[in-house]
């Protein structure tokens, strides 16, 4: 994982493979298909078995338990959620994957931990700000990944990285349904740009 992570909120099936295919040839190395996008199940396991050896295939806005199992039997190798939920965190370690839930608060980022979660999605970022995320590298453990997700785009994606993400998740900033391929690649290669030069 390059440090950041591309969101593809609503694209539908017979997209993903090309959209991936663009994704991949400017350098991105990961990719979550949200589970309420259409037939998102169907959208997974088509990214994992084209791209599972070469990139990591996620499933987003997993709420449940159970949708833990559909993603990761789909193929899934990352699961991510809008929020902090136990039972999805300990159901997704429990089948060998990574974990990384949402939280807003140090309370939710330290049970997240407690868990058994692999990283933290700062989630609406847009809302936390950096301030936040420089606060919360103070307090949790050395080391621990952050990801800032939910607003984040090409002219504050340096500021994020600057103010400790291990990463960052885009979704509109990159991806909305009906883009064409051009615009796509465009998007992809600035945000990557600035990640590495921040």
């Amino acid at each position: 994982m390059n440090g950041v992570i591309a969101i593809l909120r609503g694209i539908a099936p017979g997209e993903v493979l090309q959209v991936g295919h663009a994704l991949e040839a400017c350098g991105l190395r990961c990719i979550e298909v949200p589970l309420n996008s259409p037939q998102a199940f169907a959208g997974i396991a088509s990214l994992a078995r084209e791209f599972g050896d070469r990139l990591q295939i996620g499933a987003g806005t997993v709420l449940t338990a159970a949708q833990v199992d559909r993603a990761v039997d789909a193929g899934a190798q990352l699961v991510l959620s809008p929020h902090f939920d136990a039972e999805v965190v300990r159901r997704t370690k429990a089948r060998g994957v990574y974990s990384m839930p949402g939280v807003a608060t140090p309370t939710e980022g330290f049970a997240a931990l407690q868990a058994g979660a692999d990283a933290l999605k700062l989630f609406p970022s847009e809302l936390l700000g950096t301030a936040a995320l420089k606060a919360w590298t103070a307090v949790f453990p050395a080391g621990t990944p952050m990801f800032s997700v939910g607003g984040v785009n090409v002219d504050n994606i340096g500021s994020f990285k600057a103010a400790g993400a291990s990463g960052v998740g885009i979704g509109s900033g990159l991806y909305t349904p009906g883009i064409s391929i051009d615009e796509l690649a465009r998007r992809a290669r600035a945000l990557i740009a600035r990640w590495s030069a921040a």
